[in-house]
């Protein structure tokens, strides 16, 4: 199998599970969505600190310490995954599983959008193009709701910021995910003690498969997020964008196929117009990637042609110099 193929594999098991998750979430219950989000951050860091400790890799903390300025983006990242999954639990728990979905899949144009106002960017007309689609599917589906899709608009909103956020920190995976959990995890711990105390927790209560499960959080929030890793290091860009839909696909089809959230026609029609945004976006960065590759081709031939011109003219150049006689 070549590492390009294995990328593929990764980033398709990670993708996968991730679109499973509502089902492992829906588990959870009686548990409260804040009980369960302070769960997650507490057996992720706990998770992740044994991976390191056999990986023998925590040289970046030293790092960490030194640079103030990645230690403010790290904490910035955290409350943005933070409020992230703290939204998605809620949206999941509370019969909302399809507009969890249509968060995922107006993500990337979240995400270009952040380019624009953030990155001073340029869009081009197909870019554009997409983004209007994307406007106009949330205006449609704001009718449908009744209000606007706020689980599906937090969740584009938090996941694209802490995207651009990590893009600049520039940690890896593991690590990264370390020090987000583990800024999160004093609060999470005093609000779990103070759930105890008040007699209000559920975890501990309901089962010992509940508990098992509650445990197993932390290695279900980690495991993804290295299988992407392994994904990101071998797999084009272009690959990973379009693997990107797997996920809010498969959370759809839980949400209406096997929770039975209702989808009328005009839900449709909105999530239709994403669909058409998306394919747009889709298909102009495939037509980008694809002209790359052909100039980076042609940029290689000119450079091979020079270099084959200098070498003959270099040899032939003492026969030529000689100044007459």
């Amino acid at each position: 199998m070549t590492e390009e193929r294995r990328g593929y594999l990764y980033g398709l098991s990670a993708y996968v599970l991730w679109g499973f998750f509502p089902i492992y979430f829906k588990l959870l219950r009686p548990a409260t969505p804040f009980e369960i989000l302070a769960h997650r951050i507490v057996w992720s860091v706990v998770f992740i600190s044994l991976l390191l400790a056999v990986m023998r890799n925590w040289r970046f903390l030293g790092r960490l310490v030194r640079d103030r300025r990645l230690l403010g983006g790290v904490t910035l990242a955290a409350a943005l995954i933070a409020v992230n999954w703290a939204t998605y639990i809620v949206g999941v728990n509370s019969a909302r599983v399809v507009e969890t979905a249509l968060g995922y899949f107006i993500t990337p144009l979240v995400v270009v959008l952040l380019g624009v106002t953030v990155q001073r960017e340029r869009l081009n007309v197909w870019q554009w193009l997409a983004v209007a689609i994307g406007g106009a599917a949330v205006a449609v589906l704001t009718v449908d709701y009744g209000h606007l899709p706020y689980i599906a608009l937090i969740l584009a909103a938090t996941f694209g910021s802490y995207s651009l956020v990590k893009k600049r920190l520039s940690m890896p995976p593991a690590e990264g995910l370390f020090v987000e959990s583990a800024v999160l995890a004093l609060p999470a711990l005093a609000y779990l003690g103070w759930l105890n105390l008040a007699g209000s927790a559920e975890v501990g209560r309901v089962s010992v498969a509940h508990t098992v499960l509650i445990l197993g959080s932390g290695a279900a929030t980690a495991i993804p997020l290295l299988l992407f890793a392994g994904a990101a290091n071998r797999v084009p860009m272009v690959g990973l964008g379009i693997l990107q839909y797997v996920a809010p696909v498969i959370q759809l089809g839980v949400g209406v196929l096997l929770f039975h959230e209702p989808m009328p026609p005009a839900r449709l029609a909105g999530f239709a117009l994403v669909w058409l945004a998306l394919i747009v976006f889709t298909a102009d960065g495939i037509r980008g990637a694809r002209r790359a590759r052909i100039d980076r081709a042609r940029t290689g031939r000119t450079a091979t042609e020079g270099a084959a011109t200098g070498t003959a003219a270099a040899t032939a150049e003492p026969a030529t110099a000689l100044p007459p006689r």
